[in-house]
């Protein structure tokens, strides 16, 4: 017994099979995120008030530089997937969806290569150009 309708068997149409895939990767960088949030927010106290070398200094120990950029990801990933979901939830015209759904995925694709390129900086003592 199938719950689909007589049209819909002949058109092939049904299930992305896209939505669990989305459903457990926004779950799974939540989960994530708590962790490396409460461990950002507790070192961030640490440094507090201290002066541009010794947040250097901290930023440039690998396990440091490691954490800030799983955060980086983390965040960026997640929030594109929560914005994604009310993008297509709520924005009805498909052009207007489209370029919306373009404009912050390169949005956050930019930002995290922004801050994932501003820890390396820190870690590798680079100036940048």
């Amino acid at each position: 017994m199938s719950l689909r309708s007589s049209l819909g068997r002949v058109r092939g149409l049904g299930s992305a099979k896209e939505g669990v895939n989305h459903f457990w990767a926004q779950r799974m960088t939540a989960l994530a995120l708590i962790p490396l949030s409460v461990w950002f927010v507790i070192s961030l106290l640490s440094v507090l008030g201290a002066d541009y070398g010794a947040v250097k200094a901290w930023v440039s120990s690998p396990v440091v530089a490691g954490l800030l950029i799983l955060l980086i990801a983390a965040t960026f990933y997640h929030a594109f997937l929560g914005l994604q979901v009310v993008i297509e939830d709520y924005i009805h015209g498909e052009g207007l969806k489209l370029l919306t759904l373009v404009t912050v995925k390169g949005a956050s694709w930019l930002l995290a290569i922004i801050g994932v390129v501003s820890v390396l900086v820190l870690l590798l003592g680079e100036t940048p150009v």
